[in-house]
């Protein structure tokens, strides 16, 4: 006898719920890996190699203006958190996800074709800065529709823990991103600047190929077809935002202000560390890479830990510790030495694996569980993407405090400011932890007005007829 046909009903649905969600964790991490590593080895080229490339004649101010490539993709980060979330409000999130992991992929391996300036001119960094446009717009939809797909395919008591997978996802991505750059330091200087750094880009090809492999065998969340049937479908719900739930959109931004702080470590640190404390440039990408590698297998931790003692306290304490770790380990990077660099890599470690991951793996979770399901996605993506247009401009607002006199102590305090408000914002929000998934986004509006979803009646009708 058939192992299926012997369960029950109610047993059918549950296991095909597990599955699910195990489904959309495993392609939450590998598709996000795979997106984040091509949106991050451009990061990293920034650092290392696009000043002499593509800005020769700029003078000092040429790794400043390498640096800002890397911010530009955030500009358009929140207009791609408008467009994509507003069709995975309507069409539904795995079709958005396929679309921009299609657009992310081909930008970043024409990135690997451009000529440099010597070659055409004032196009090469032109051309850089609209295909670095192109990637912000992916990158708008991919970490909002992943975590909320994954948040809503989840059991109501381990939605934190799934939805941390995402973040590994994008965290491994960045070790990628960093560890794939190791080799070419081998390369003559001559090579690296040739040909060498254009690897990474082009790989990318087979990495979309992947990406695409896995978002096909994806399933929509119960909760948006719920929706859907029910014909409770937002037309705009960026309206729909606005309207009924201001405060939230303020607060969930600000708490999205926090992951400057990965853009600080990871871009800025790089470049600091290299030329300030003289620390190799392998090395710190190597420091890069573990400390990323370590934070992989902390991020599930603190989203299982955010389940049982609510989401809330898990953030609030990472941002505390971020505080007082970024004072200590720019200190170190500052002061440091390069024959003994243990302090930076301690500090660091503990820094990006320890106290950022914490509120990091919290995220994922919290932010979405903030709307309810039929502005969600749109919710979610608006939010963090104008939180993290201060992340892609950071590591060139930091290398402006730092100046020539290399102030890292500036560069502490505007990065401490900005977590401090994530902190304070997560204090005035929604402990969601324990809601039942169909009854999240309650709450009140302008002059009190109860706000009840859509969303929760049509998951709770649906759920009735499907058992009957």
């Amino acid at each position: 006898m058939n192992t299926s046909t012997a369960m029950t009903p109610d047993a059918v649905r549950a296991e095909k719920k597990r599955r699910n969600a195990r489904n959309a964790a495993i392609s939450g991490f590998a598709g996000s890996a795979l997106e984040y590593y091509d949106f991050f080895i451009f990061a990293t080229a920034a650092a290392l190699y696009l000043r002499e490339l593509y800005f020769p004649g700029a003078g000092p101010a040429g790794q400043l203006f390498s640096l800002a490539t890397i911010g530009v993709a955030y500009i358009t980060r929140p207009l791609g958190a408008l467009l994509w979330g507003h069709l995975g409000d309507v069409i539904g999130r795995k079709k958005v996800l396929i679309m921009v992991l299609v657009l992310m992929g081909v930008s970043t391996f024409v990135v690997g074709l451009i000529p440099t300036y010597d070659a055409i001119g004032v196009w090469a960094p032109i051309i850089i800065i609209v295909l670095r446009l192109a990637q912000g717009l992916s990158a708008g939809g991919e970490s909002p529709g992943s975590a909320s797909l994954s948040m809503e395919h989840a059991p109501d008591h381990r939605r934190g823990f799934f939805s941390s997978w995402t973040m590994a996802g994008i965290t491994f991505g960045i070790v990628l991103s960093s560890a794939v750059f190791i080799p070419l330091q081998a390369l003559p200087e001559e090579a690296q600047l040739s040909w060498g750094w254009r690897i990474p880009f082009l790989i990318s090809a087979v990495v979309t190929v992947l990406a695409l492999i896995l978002r096909r065998t994806l399933d929509e969340p119960e909760v948006f077809t719920d929706t859907k049937e029910l014909n409770l479908v937002v037309k705009v719900p960026v309206v729909e935002l606005v309207r009924r739930h201001p405060r939230t959109l303020l607060l969930v931004t600000g708490m999205s202000l926090f992951t400057m702080v990965n853009t600080m470590i990871n871009v800025f640190t790089l470049s600091y560390g290299t030329a300030v404390s003289g620390i190799p440039r392998d090395e710190m990408l190597a420091f890069i890479s573990v400390a990323n590698l370590v934070a992989v297998a902390a991020l599930p931790f603190w989203g299982h830990l955010s389940d049982r003692l609510g989401r809330r306290p898990v953030f609030i304490t990472g941002a505390v510790a971020q505080i007082v770790l970024i004072f200590a380990f720019l200190w170190a990077l500052a002061n440091g030495d390069p024959g003994n660099t243990w302090p930076v890599w301690v500090l660091g470690i503990l820094l990006v694996a320890g106290a950022y991951s914490a509120s990091n793996a919290v995220y994922p979770a919290y932010f979405p569980e903030q709307f309810p399901a039929n502005v969600r996605y749109s919710g979610m993506a608006i939010c963090l993407m104008l939180g993290l247009l201060l992340a892609g401009f950071t590591p060139a607002i930091a290398e402006g405090i730092s100046g020539a006199e290399h102030n890292w102590v500036g560069v502490a305090v505007f990065s401490a400011i900005c977590v401090a408000v994530s902190g304070l914002c997560a204090a005035l929000s929604r402990e969601t932890a324990g809601t039942p998934t169909a009854e999240l986004g309650l709450g009140t509006g302008r002059g009190g007005r109860t706000i009840t979803p859509a969303s929760t009646d049509s998951a709770f009708a649906a759920t009735t007829r499907r058992e009957a």
